[in-house]
């Protein structure tokens, strides 16, 4: 077993996680809470974690290229997305089995290089083009099942950051993480 800053995880999942060149996110359950908070005036708002921020950020210091694919379309996703240079935001798509397979033939990936993080069942279809499929704690069991990974934290309170920070500490690299939190 390999000891991470968060838990305890199988070797042959943490050495995986040193191949990963890839992170893909859904967003709301992962990098949100999954709620979705409507004002009276028909404002849609989000809560993001600074720390998931912060991860991401890490993670493109250390030339990881983070995606997130969501079923939703929202100008609050691609602003904060943008403030945290996520390279690739795919919204409005709810076969993210092939928005995931065709983002791998744009960059010339493979299923090696990804780890792909879900909530609830229309993230399963990126599982198949995966080699390390993670659910975060609060994820709809079902998905929690066809997992490799369950983090520690829930979707919104710092479940990406868990992910980035065991990615980096896989690749020896978790000595290196600078930047400001965003």
């Amino acid at each position: 077993m390999a000891t991470t800053l968060y838990t305890d995880m199988d070797d042959a999942l943490f050495r995986k996680l040193a191949d990963i060149k890839l992170l893909v996110c859904d967003v709301d359950g992962v990098f949100s809470d999954g709620r979705i908070y409507l004002g009276n005036d028909g404002e849609e708002l989000k809560a993001f974690h600074t720390r998931d921020g912060y991860g991401v950020k890490a993670l493109a210091n250390h030339g990881i290229t983070v995606a997130v694919i969501t079923g939703r379309r929202s100008t609050i996703v691609e602003n904060r997305m943008k403030a945290l240079n996520v390279s690739y935001i795919i919204q409005g798509e709810e076969n993210k089995s092939a928005a995931l397979k065709n983002l791998l033939e744009t960059l010339s990936l493979s299923a090696d290089d990804v780890a792909s993080v879900g909530d609830d069942m229309p993230d399963i279809g990126m599982y198949a083009h995966s080699s390390v499929n993670i659910a975060v704690s609060d994820a709809h069991p079902f998905v929690a099942k066809q997992a490799n990974w369950i983090t520690t934290l829930p979707g919104g309170f710092g479940a990406v950051r868990e992910i980035a920070d065991t990615i980096l500490q896989a690749k020896g690299v978790e000595q290196g993480i600078f930047g400001a939190s965003v």
